[in-house]
C-alpha cells in the first residue's frame, strides 16, 4: 500500500512537524514499505495463535516488601547546604 504525499504532509503535520521536499518523498516510501509489511503480517492466518502482551514469558522478579531501618531526619539532612524543619531549603526559582 503505498502512501500519499498529501498522507505523509498530514502525519506530518499532526505531529507537528516541518519537512522538506526531500524529506517528504523518503518518508513516503519509508512509511510505505512499513504498511506493505503490516499487511504481509495481516494476511496470516492467526486464529489459532492465543494473544500475548510479549513474546516472552517474564516473571516478577520484584523482592517482597520489607520493613528496614532508615536514616534518621538529622542524618538525612546531614550534607544538606540549609535546611528548614524537615525540608531542604533551596533558593525561589
Amino acid at each position: 500500500m503505498a502512501i500519499t504525499r498529501d498522507e505523509v504532509l498530514h502525519v506530518a503535520r499532526l505531529a507537528r512537524l516541518a519537512l522538506t521536499d526531500e524529506e517528504v518523498e523518503r518518508l513516503g516510501s519509508q512509511l510505505s514499505a512499513i504498511l506493505e509489511a503490516v499487511g504481509k503480517v495481516a494476511e496470516l492466518d492467526l486464529a489459532d495463535v492465543e494473544p500475548t502482551s510479549h513474546p516472552l514469558d517474564l516473571a516478577n522478579v520484584s523482592a517482597d516488601d520489607e520493613s528496614r531501618p532508615s536514616l534518621s531526619a538529622d542524618e538525612v539532612f546531614a550534607n544538606a547546604p540549609d535546611r528548614e524543619d524537615d525540608f531542604f531549603r533551596v533558593p525561589p526559582a
